[in-house]
């Protein structure tokens, strides 16, 4: 839990560094090793943010298992049984 909590402020601070730096061309983006780590570390953090979130917030849902009722009905034969029976 430690771990996951400093990694989430490193990637805020990362964030923050991300605001203040710019490119002046566009294309430098692409070269720039800050911009590549946030934009590929991104969905990776929500998606652990998410599941922290779900797992702490959700109890489990408690299953009821009914036994499954089926009426005989004779309408489902074609035909009687055989005579010897």
């Amino acid at each position: 839990m430690a771990a996951t909590i400093l990694c989430l402020v490193l990637l805020a601070l990362l964030a923050f560094v991300q605001v203040a730096h710019t490119h002046p061309l566009e294309t430098d983006a692409d070269h720039c090793p800050l911009c590549i780590v946030l934009h590929t570390v991104v969905p990776v953090a929500a998606t652990a943010a998410v599941i922290i979130l779900v797992q702490v917030g959700a109890p489990a849902p408690v299953s009821v298992e009914l036994p499954a009722l089926r009426p005989w009905s004779p309408s489902l034969f074609t035909r009687p049984p055989p005579f010897a029976c």
